[in-house]
């Protein structure tokens, strides 16, 4: 009798159940190490994209802000982090690493092409023999010869204050709050940890190996992140928040997201009205990107995971 309790919950459980709980045991320490293995997966892809010298960011930040404010009447101002990865389009505020505030009256009433012109012709000018100066839609980028690329958001003051930068989709100007913006994001990522942002970082990754017509815009990704985790209770990790983003985006991408910080009426006039073709197709879109994460995550899968960010295992 004195051994028995030795013996305890055991006792009583038939062989089945005890195979089951051995079997159980084991695979929730299967899951461990994978979650573990994935952690450190996105950590390694973190790392890669946030490798930046960013003494020597700021170093040639002045260099530009020097050759810039010799032609025209401007100034740098508002630094922000740089692309996060690099096959990522510039479209969202996260991805400038200045914003360029142009005060120069012949250039005040111009189309956003024509400034993005001037900035990319002064720039070229100066830096020849140092870097490759090119401009897309919304920003001029300036690729060194060392590989590093900084890219510049040109943007007009009003004389109220509000800045307009370049649109992503017209050739208009949009209005912007970038300090807004950051506040937003700001308050959204200590709510998870600070986890909200290097999660945006790796969903732009993924968004960025979609075709052209496919992807959303890195600001829209933003905006997104910043609905989807409002009043997040889930695990405070980017493994865990990345397929949640994405299966929440496919929900909210379906009608048009109030912009509270100043740049449009709303971040995704281009998709159109509510429901509307093309918020379907990017619903659907986001919603198959979800289901490979969650499908990645079951079959213990880094592979499955690296090749949602176009990489070989």
């Amino acid at each position: 009798m004195g051994g028995s309790g030795g013996d305890g919950p055991f006792v009583k459980r038939s062989p089945q159940k005890l195979a089951e709980l051995v079997r159980k045991a084991e695979d929730e320490a299967s899951v461990a190490a994978f979650e573990t293995q994935l952690a450190g997966t996105l950590n390694d892809l973190l790392s890669a994209f946030n490798n930046r010298d960013f003494q020597l960011v700021g170093e040639r930040l002045d260099d530009i802000k020097v050759a810039l404010e010799h032609e025209i009447e401007g100034t740098i101002d508002q630094r922000f982090g740089g692309s996060v990865a690099k096959h990522t389009y510039v479209d969202g505020m996260s991805d400038i690493d200045s914003l360029v505030i142009i005060n120069d009256t012949a250039l005040y009433d111009a189309s956003p092409s024509l400034a993005l012109q001037r900035v990319t012709e002064i720039l070229g000018k100066r830096f020849a023999r140092e870097a490759v100066i090119t401009h897309g839609r919304m920003a001029v980028t300036v690729e060194y010869t060392d590989g590093m690329k900084i890219q510049l958001l040109p943007a007009i003051r009003m004389k109220n204050g509000v800045l307009l930068v370049p649109s992503s989709h017209t050739e208009e100007w949009s209005r912007i709050n970038p300090v807004a913006f950051q506040a937003a994001l700001t308050k959204r990522n200590e709510e998870c940890a600070g986890k909200l942002v290097p999660t945006i970082k790796l969903a732009k990754a993924i968004n960025g190996t979609l075709p052209d017509s496919q992807r959303l815009t890195g600001y829209h990704l933003e905006s997104l992140a910043i609905a989807a985790f409002r009043g997040y209770q889930g695990p405070k990790t980017t493994a865990a928040m990345l397929p949640v983003l994405f299966e929440k985006a496919k929900d909210l991408v379906l009608a048009p997201i109030r912009d509270s910080t100043g740049q449009s009426v709303n971040v995704d006039d281009h998709l159109g009205p509510s429901n509307g073709d093309a918020r379907v197709n990017a619903s659907h879109l986001l919603g198959r990107l979800a289901k490979r994460m969650w499908n990645a995550t079951s079959a213990s899968s880094t592979a499955q995971w690296r090749a949602l960010f176009g990489l070989d295992e």
